[in-house]
């Protein structure tokens, strides 16, 4: 069984998933708008350039999907985070100032009994995140 996280933007996937192939190291797979596919007999004009199904590798075979909700379907993220786990301080410094930029800082990132480096955010795309360097354990 392989877990992968779907994520649902509000009209914003294309440039939420730019951003993440560029500051995590990701590769965009699928971009597939609802122009051009069976989709858009069913889809307004002004959504046929909205991603219907997007799909990005994030290496060691992890995937992160998403899509733009149709008109009038999308619901703010809630009840989960996308947990980011890191290799060193430097990395877990980057990626959380980076997601956080113009999003809202949930719990700064800072050591915890459990973590060298851990932090909680809203990106900028209303996604929540988790950002964690775990201490070595014995």
């Amino acid at each position: 069984m392989q877990f992968s996280t779907y994520l649902y933007f509000d009209g914003n996937c294309e440039e939420a998933f730019k951003f993440y192939e560029k500051h995590l190291g990701g590769k965009i797979e699928v971009m597939m708008p609802h122009e051009g596919t069976p989709a858009a007999e069913q889809t307004p004009a002004n959504w046929l350039k909205k991603i219907l199904h997007a799909r990005m590798s994030l290496g060691d075979g992890q995937l992160l999907m998403a899509s733009d909700a149709p008109p009038g379907h999308f619901s703010p993220q809630q009840g989960f985070s996308i947990n980011v786990q890191v290799n060193d301080t430097a990395e877990a410094e980057r990626v959380f100032a980076t997601l956080s930029e113009s999003g809202k800082i949930l719990m700064p990132i800072a050591e915890t009994f459990w973590a060298t480096r851990f932090g909680m955010l809203v990106d900028r795309f209303g996604i929540p995140w988790m950002v964690n360097y775990q201490k070595a354990t014995s």
